[in-house]
């Protein structure tokens, strides 16, 4: 990987610096040349508590999130097909605007076909008002004609294929792997993982961009739960550790945060 050559000395008394102290004489001879295994301090407990604070689930990710707006008795191709139109849907917009979006395209029928019939305009007045409308559409016929002619009217199941399409970034391709083809090929990464994770020290150096984050937490976090931490962070940024004032005060973490504002 690229970051193993970058591991110097100094990075070296960093990591030890964060080490728990917990099974060093049994995790010796496990790190191999790299050196010792860099984890965030307390984030299992972290974790836990953002678990035991999302226990209710009812975030609007939970009620509305991309897995709640496709229509699950569909035909799989179709399924897939809606997942994919519901992500692309879903960036830069709150997830009440997308659910109630694809339920007006899915009261149109909402199949490849159905919506290559549809001109701009109705395919317009349908999304309003996501985030960007006027792109979408666009990159929604764009990318509908390509799963027609090249994909038979399925949506490709590779994270290289799926990013090569109009309006489809890393989170959506990530993201559509995991709900479409049940696959966990990575860590899905918006603006609220990406500013969780920061807040909390989940990252070894501040990251400036969501996919950069992808790539600092995979380094790390186990692969088991990757298809988790997704739902799990959005949710929690939806209701405690909000963009701007984030309510430290009800939050589980606020002794073990190092973000934490506290009064």
């Amino acid at each position: 990987p690229a970051s193993v050559p970058r591991r110097s000395k100094r990075r070296k008394s960093i990591a030890i610096a964060y080490e728990s102290g917990q099974g060093d004489g049994a995790e010796q001879g496990m790190s191999g040349p790299q050196g010792p295994h860099w984890e965030p301090r307390n984030w299992r407990q972290q974790l836990e508590n953002i678990r035991e604070m999302r226990r209710s689930r009812d975030a609007p990710v939970d009620e509305m999130g991309v897995q709640k707006c496709f229509d699950s008795s569909a035909a799989p191709q179709v399924m897939r097909y809606q997942v994919l139109l519901a992500l692309m849907l879903s960036s830069q917009t709150k997830d009440q605007v997308t659910s109630a979006a694809m339920l007006r395209l899915r009261h149109h029928g909402l199949t490849v076909d159905s919506i290559l019939q549809l001109d701009d305009a109705a395919l317009g007045q349908m999304i309003y008002p996501v985030g960007f409308w006027r792109s979408k559409v666009k990159y929604i016929k764009q990318t509908t004609a390509i799963l027609k002619q090249k994909y038979g009217g399925d949506i490709p199941r590779t994270v290289e294929e799926l990013v090569q399409l109009p309006g489809v970034g890393p989170k959506m391709a990530h993201l559509a792997m995991s709900i479409a083809w049940d696959s966990v090929s990575g860590i899905a990464v918006d603006t609220h993982v990406h500013r969780i994770t920061n807040r909390l020290g989940w990252v070894r150096k501040e990251t400036r961009h969501p996919e950069e984050t992808r790539l600092a937490l995979q380094d790390w976090l186990p692969r088991d739960l990757w298809r988790e931490i997704n739902c799990l962070l959005v949710g929690f940024g939806q209701q405690t550790c909000l963009p701007v004032s984030p309510r430290c005060a009800q939050c589980l973490n606020q002794d073990i945060c190092p973000a934490a504002k506290r009064h």
